[in-house]
């Protein structure tokens, strides 16, 4: 699956770089194509697929491979650091067990039924919202695309239990004016948020008004979706964690790659069997990713409570995640120091009750240039797009750096007004 919101860049990378040789798209999306094959030449053939269409395949091409649980099942692509996007590898085994992962932190039946809001390029929409069902004996109902209005009467026309969802929908129902009858109110068990971090008074505001109970989880494609959860209720559930481990082990890295006791900041890692076998046609990347033990890095830090929880502090990958969905602040940078007049540039995320984060940039011009802020931001969305272009740009005298010169990225968001957390910096 491709991510159509990443871009045309993106797109081509993915076909290109996984050698695909057929692409199955509705007619809607042809122009989205015909932009990726400006960039990339590309070896593919379209094949346009639209409701009510009608494929016959040959005997030949219906007969199914002999596969066995170690054998690739499914190449994502996500966001690094870089601004390229890596294509996570992952078996048949390591596929399924994203599934019952979700199954086993949701005491999912057969009885249940998931409705999917999220798209199934998103590890979270597929392994968690998909699979988990299908893994448990359950059923889901996929939606084309989330609608805050209709929502709840969807819920209710197809007899919903759970649903997942990302911060940003759990945000927008909140706000919303429709709210659940008492059939429907009765009958969700609970709602589920991973993807980026739940804000505490949002999922107050949530369940205070819908008497329905919000699950924070976290997760990424690597692992196949979640690798924490808070417990279902009357389990204890904490405010600001994505919880516990579920189906994999946690643990914090020093610098070292040696696990930490609770209560000490440091790199979260995950291990299991919903774990990927690696990253597409990229070894360097592959081995970085792991520790000699096999522990998976997430590139995130956080530390761990005595009562086995997690608690999200940081980044050390560069990623915003604006509304769920990664964005490199590189690709950003790159098409900043595009403009003959940029001197520097980075972008960097702002805390959003939206989105969770937004993107926000800092440049530093050239003396005596005439070029303004809105004007960089407009070239910003004809190249990258509404959706990854900077809300707003800082125009700075000097970019915060280190010692080696780099420019201090995570610095910005505090020295132009707040930091990540959300907390106005001192004068």
């Amino acid at each position: 699956m491709i991510n159509i919101a990443a871009g045309p860049a993106a797109v081509a990378h993915a076909l290109d770089h996984s050698g695909a040789r057929f692409v199955f798209l509705d007619h809607g999306r042809f122009d989205l194509l015909d932009a990726a094959r400006t960039s990339v030449a590309l070896d593919v053939t379209a094949v346009p697929v639209d409701n009510g269409t009608d494929h016959s395949w040959s005997e030949r091409a219906s007969k199914l491979h002999d596969v066995a649980a170690g054998d690739d099942a499914l190449l994502m692509y996500t966001s690094g650091t870089t601004g390229r996007p890596k294509g996570v590898l992952h078996t048949h085994s390591s596929l399924l067990a994203g599934g019952w992962t979700t199954a086993q932190a949701h005491e999912l039946t057969p009885e249940d039924r998931a409705y999917c809001v999220l798209p199934i390029y998103h590890i979270n929409g597929l392994c968690v919202t998909i699979l988990g069902p299908l893994v448990s004996g359950g059923s889901v109902t996929v939606c084309e695309r989330f609608s805050a209005g209709r929502f709840w009467q969807q819920c209710g026309e197809f007899e919903v239990t759970w649903f997942s969802a990302v911060p940003t929908i759990i945000s927008y129902l909140v706000h919303g004016e429709t709210e659940p009858d008492s059939m429907v109110r009765q009958r969700i068990r609970f709602g589920r948020s991973a993807s980026s971090a739940l804000s505490p008074d949002v999922q107050r505001s949530f369940e205070s008004r819908f008497g329905i109970p919000v699950i924070e989880t976290m997760g990424l494609t690597e692992a196949a979706a979640q690798i924490l959860s808070n417990p279902l209720p009357p389990g204890r559930r904490k405010l600001g964690s994505p919880g516990i481990a579920y189906g994999n082990s946690i643990a914090i890295l020093s610098p070292e790659f040696v696990p930490l006791p609770p209560g000490q900041e440091g790199e979260i890692a995950v291990r299991g069997p919903n774990v990927m076998r690696g990253y597409f046609r990229d070894p360097v990347a592959s081995a970085e990713s792991r520790t000699e033990d096999g522990w998976l890095r997430t590139g995130d830090l956080g530390t761990l409570d005595d009562d086995g929880y997690v608690f999200v502090t940081g980044r050390l990958k560069e990623l915003i995640i604006k509304g769920g969905e990664n964005i490199a602040p590189r690709e950003i940078d790159e098409t900043l120091y595009a403009h003959p007049d940029v001197v520097e540039a980075a972008a960097f995320p702002r805390t959003c009750e939206r989105y969770g984060e937004r993107v926000e940039a800092a440049v530093k011009l050239r003396s005596g240039t005439s070029v303004s802020a809105g004007q960089l931001m407009d070239m910003c969305r004809e190249r990258l797009g509404e959706f990854k272009s900077p809300d707003r740009i800082f125009l700075l005298d000097e970019l915060p750096k280190g010692p080696s010169g780099k420019i201090q990225r995570l610095k910005l968001a505090s020295l132009t007004g707040e930091d990540r957390s959300g907390k106005t910096r001192s004068a």
